[in-house]
């Protein structure tokens, strides 16, 4: 008779790094999964005060996580953060498994049984390098696929479309055959004329020694239609200002193209997330959009 013993530990009304850890340790977790958001806050931590001797294998799930996270726990523990994507309606579909070597930032490549594809507009392959949406194939249907959306015959059309199932997100697939996921559909920033995906400017961010977590989304602009605009939580013994703001802003423009450096900045003091610990760029999303069609307002009143 074999067995496995599930630990679970319920943070919904404050996560506090140091209450975790020590767990860890005590119960001698062997396998850790935890959303990009609660290893972000671990890092933080002195990860070095703790035995991690029995943990052996780590996961990340919700959403990606950042490299420089990956690098950071790593360098505490020594031990790899392995990602994968999947949705309720797939389970696990594209992962870094164990006999993989991980690429960080990848959400690594298909599950055995699954055939995935990154498609254009047309429904059409894209060439390895370039972005497109992801499609599943549902003939022959891979074990643990849904089978539809009930009662929602309009969902179920716009999903499955000539023998795909499309997820509603995209990614890029390296000539390695690894998948890097760039956002969800609506995540995705249309700004004067280039598509701009949330993931990569946000790692940018939060490379920056004063930054601790960041959001980014799209602000409705007149005149660029939207602009990349970062909603960011400081690390403590930082204090917003207009100068670091700028300081963010100029680090950002060196270490990707300048386009997409966030032209807005908001320091918040929290993140909206799901109860898993994924941040809600929609309701951040919403916001935006609701400034702005205030201002729109108040701006008519002004001029009448």
């Amino acid at each position: 008779i074999e067995g496995a013993a599930v630990f679970v530990y319920d943070y919904r009304n404050k996560f506090n790094a140091t209450e975790l850890l020590p767990l860890i340790e005590k119960y001698g977790i062997t396998t850790f999964c935890a959303p990009p958001t609660i290893y972000r806050m671990l890092i933080m931590a002195d990860l070095r005060k703790y035995d991690f001797s029995e943990l052996r294998h780590c996961v990340s799930a919700g959403e990606l996580i950042n490299p420089e996270v990956i690098k950071a726990w790593k360098d505490a523990t020594g031990l790899e953060i392995y990602e994968g994507y999947g949705q309720t309606e797939t389970v696990l579909c594209v992962g870094t498994f164990p006999c993989m070597e991980p690429k960080y930032g990848s959400m690594g490549k298909p599950s055995p049984g699954w055939v995935i594809e990154l498609h254009d507009e047309d429904g059409k392959p894209v060439k390895p390098g370039e972005e497109g949406s992801i499609a599943i194939k549902t003939d022959p249907r891979p074990v643990g696929f849904f089978m539809e959306y009930w009662g929602n015959a309009e969902a179920n059309e716009n999903a499955f479309r000539g023998g795909f199932y499309y997820t509603g997100d995209r990614a890029i697939k390296d000539n390695d055959g690894y998948f890097w996921f760039v956002g969800r559909d609506d995540d995705v920033i249309k700004a004067s004329g280039y598509r701009i995906g949330p993931f990569e400017v946000e790692s940018a961010i939060i490379e920056h020694q004063a930054v601790q977590e960041a959001a980014v989304v799209g602000s409705p602009d007149i005149i660029r239609g939207f602009v990349v605009k970062a909603f960011v939580v400081l690390k403590a013994g930082y204090e917003p200002s207009d100068k670091l703001a700028r300081e963010i802003q100029e680090y950002v423009k060196s270490i990707t193209a300048p386009y997409k450096y966030p032209r807005k900045i908001e320091f918040v003091k929290e993140l909206p997330k799901t109860i898993s610990g994924k941040i809600k760029r929609k309701d951040l999303r919403e916001l935006e959009m609701k400034r702005f069609e205030e201002e729109q307002k108040n701006g008519s009143r002004d001029t009448s």
